[in-house]
């Protein structure tokens, strides 16, 4: 499916059985997720470029007329997971389309990726989103590249992570600077813990222990239900999937198994 003005969103969908969704960060695209396609065989698998990343255009307006335009074109029910900022997305999308999102899947992701000092809410300092604001307009290619580093720091094959990261990365074009100062915008602004609070879908929350942008601590703070389930990965950095695809494939695999 290749983006045209009536299809801006690009979707590589594989398999056959339900439909799972799964949403990428901020610089990446979908591709970063094709190494998952195996494991995930007995499913529909729909790996979404967000828009003005990679293959899928950009739209104008913030969260919600991302999440609207995602919806478009995306299966009529699904368990909707995403990554990072794809997270806060699939987060928002299962807030707005609750008859459509049968479950939530976050990964590595915050309802609130700002750190909120006089709360006590831990997350990213606001000078490190302002510092990549500022390189946006600088040098892209570089801006990506040092994002991907910050995606493994911590774990154990950090360099090995980030190569294969980047070359998945690269097999698409570089995301639309608009896109990308969009997406910036909506780490440094977006606050759903109340809302999310409230909301009646199974939802597993998956992190890395080591993670240097969701640090471990906001898994503490999250909202309790009993269908709530926290999943940490203990070697794990910002990109569990990546760094520990078995733990990472067998923890999400036993929660579907127990969705209804």
């Amino acid at each position: 499916m290749n983006p045209t003005s009536a299809h801006p969103i690009h979707i590589d969908s594989h398999g056959q059985g339900p439909d799972l969704v799964i949403l990428h960060g901020w610089g990446m695209n979908g591709a970063v997720f094709l190494p998952l396609q195996q494991a995930f065989s007995e499913y529909r698998l729909h790996l979404a470029d967000l828009p003005g990343f990679g293959l899928s255009a950009p739209v104008d307006g913030m969260l919600d007329m991302w999440v609207d335009t995602l919806m478009a074109q995306l299966p009529p029910r699904m368990i909707l997971a995403g990554w990072s900022l794809g997270g806060l997305v699939a987060s928002r999308a299962a807030l707005r389309y609750p008859e459509r999102v049968q479950a939530l899947i976050t990964i590595a992701s915050s309802p609130c990726f700002i750190a909120q000092e006089s709360e006590g809410w831990p997350g990213i300092p606001p000078q490190v989103l302002r510092q990549f604001g500022d390189e946006l307009g600088k040098d892209l290619p570089k801006t990506i590249e040092r994002f991907l580093a910050i995606q493994a720091m911590g774990s154990d094959t950090a360099r090995e992570d980030i190569r294969r990261l980047r070359d998945l990365v690269l097999s698409r074009p570089l995301p639309d600077r608009t896109a990308l100062a969009q997406g910036l915008t909506m780490l440094k602004e977006v606050d759903l813990r109340a809302e999310l609070a409230e909301l009646n879908r199974p939802w597993l929350r998956i992190w890395g222990r080591l993670d240097g942008l969701v640090p471990r601590r906001v898994m503490a703070q999250m909202p309790m239900a009993a269908h709530y389930e926290d999943l940490l990965l203990h070697k794990a950095s910002h990109a569990p999937f990546f760094s520990h695809p078995e733990e990472f494939i067998d923890g999400l695999k036993l929660w579907l198994a127990k969705l209804p």
